[in-house]
């Protein structure tokens, strides 16, 4: 079982940390990376979910607030079109 490093617990308040296998529940992982990590918690998700799956996110994910969605969005090189969080939302231009 893949364990959330110490420094970054802070970011999953709402699990019980001790048996959360972030493997096991990648959306709501990179999610909440994306949403509320810093540098060291993106490079954590990055190791252990591809690429692929965190852009996957991104593009998915309505729970990104716009700001993270388009910064994310940026970061990865995604069409700002694809991404589902900014989608329907009249202020994505920041």
């Amino acid at each position: 079982m893949k364990q959330v490093p110490k420094n970054l617990e802070h970011l999953f308040w709402d699990v019980k940390i001790e048996t959360f296998n972030p493997l096991e529940y990648p959306q709501y992982t990179i999610d909440r990376v994306l949403e509320f990590g810093d540098d060291e918690a993106a490079s954590w998700i990055k190791e252990i979910f591809s690429e692929s799956d965190i852009k996957g996110v991104i593009k998915s994910d309505k729970r990104l607030s716009p700001k993270s969605a388009n910064f994310w969005a940026i970061i990865y090189g995604l069409p700002l079109g694809e991404i589902a969080a900014l989608k329907n939302n009249r202020n994505n231009t920041f």
